[in-house]
């Protein structure tokens, strides 16, 4: 298993988590970052764990890879059901996304 670095704003490490009641199933987000996300057969879109495993309860997330940061962000920024959240880890902070500040 490779440890890959993870991506921070201001020192803190980012995770993202798909709130799954406004997916529209799209797979945008897939497209843009299949490592961090896949649809499952219920058509919704999921995050996936270091062990690349979908991450289905409702609110999981995982930690974003540096490599990964702006192809995650671009997910965000172009999902029509604005639902993908990318926050900091240590305050919840959301910092890209529909509730970012």
């Amino acid at each position: 298993m490779t440890v890959q670095q993870e991506a921070e704003v201001g020192g803190d490490a980012l995770e993202v988590w798909i709130d799954q009641d406004l997916c529209t199933g799209d797979g945008i987000c897939a497209q843009y970052a299949p490592e961090v996300f896949e649809l499952d057969i219920d058509g919704l879109a999921y995050v996936k764990g270091a062990d690349e495993a979908l991450l289905q309860d409702a609110g999981a997330t995982t930690r974003v890879p540096l490599p990964l940061l702006t192809d995650v962000v671009d997910s965000a920024r172009e999902c029509p059901g604005e639902c993908i959240h990318v926050r900091r880890v240590s305050d919840k902070v959301e910092v890209y996304g529909p509730d970012a500040e």
